[in-house]
């Protein structure tokens, strides 16, 4: 009877202990940056935009596109290296110009990545450094799909300055699918951002993107500035909201987003 009893009780308590050494969750909504940090081995994180409506206003005519779901699905291969895959199962884009209004419903393309943490995973450390190569599969048709593949690379870097402020950077080079869909150019850009814990459960983020756009159609360099919020309800679910402004001509006005997280 006794070893019975030994084993059932081993059977209770190695969950609590391995649910005990998992990381924080680490979410990577709802911020312009992308973290470094890697889901643990056999984890799933579900990241979905509830709702996203970007507006952009040009020379007399209004853009403005909605995304429903808009979901990324993170799973963790091992304590270094994680496999993405995200896709938008519905956009909605409306023009509106003197001449008059035309609208479209899309899906959009899948992306895939793999993000792999180049330091080490169990060190103390502040300072924390990933690359994510990607690459997207044109699932979906224009105007919310790109038309034609396209691939990237992310350098995903965080450096925690306390226990309630961390600083990130998010540089990044693009082979980006031609406004026409007919082949890729060069893209480069970096991202940074400071966060701070108002709480043990509330992250205030700001942040900062510029990225140089070297489209055959025209060059241009866009400048925006993000403000988000996010709310760690349980250890493994979170909400967000998410709010950008456009810095310059190039630039899309206005973005706001809300969203969910939740790890399994």
């Amino acid at each position: 009877m006794k070893p019975l009893i030994g084993i059932a009780l081993s059977l209770v308590v190695m969950p609590v202990a391995a649910a005990a050494q998992d990381p924080a969750y680490c979410p990577e909504r709802p911020g312009i940056n992308t973290p470094p940090c890697i889901m643990a081995p056999g984890r799933v994180s579900v990241e979905t935009s509830l709702v996203d409506w970007t507006r952009n206003d040009d020379g007399g005519v209004r853009d403005d596109t909605v995304l429903i779901g808009d979901t990324k699905l993170r799973l963790g291969l091992s304590d270094r290296v994680e496999a993405q895959v995200g896709w938008t199962p519905f956009g909605h884009v409306r023009s509106r110009d003197p001449g008059g209004i035309t609208a479209a419903n899309r899906v959009g393309d899948v992306a895939l990545g793999v993000k792999a943490l180049v330091t080490d995973p169990a060190g103390s450390g502040r300072f924390a450094a990933a690359v994510l190569p990607y690459a997207t599969l044109p699932v979906g048709r224009t105007p919310v799909g790109a038309g034609n593949w396209g691939a990237g690379v992310l350098l995903p870097l965080s450096y925690t300055l306390s226990n309630t402020i961390a600083l990130a950077a998010t540089p990044e080079i693009d082979a980006a699918v031609d406004q026409d869909g007919g082949g890729r150019h060069l893209a480069y850009g970096a991202a940074a951002g400071l966060s701070y814990a108002l709480t043990r459960s509330v992250t205030a983020t700001g942040e900062f993107q510029a990225l140089r756009d070297d489209d055959p159609a025209g060059h241009a360099t866009q400048a925006t500035a993000a403000l988000s919020f996010a709310y760690l309800a349980t250890p493994d679910l979170q909400f967000d909201i998410f709010g950008a402004a456009g810095l310059n001509h190039d630039t899309p006005d206005l973005q706001l987003a809300a969203g969910i997280a939740r790890r399994f």
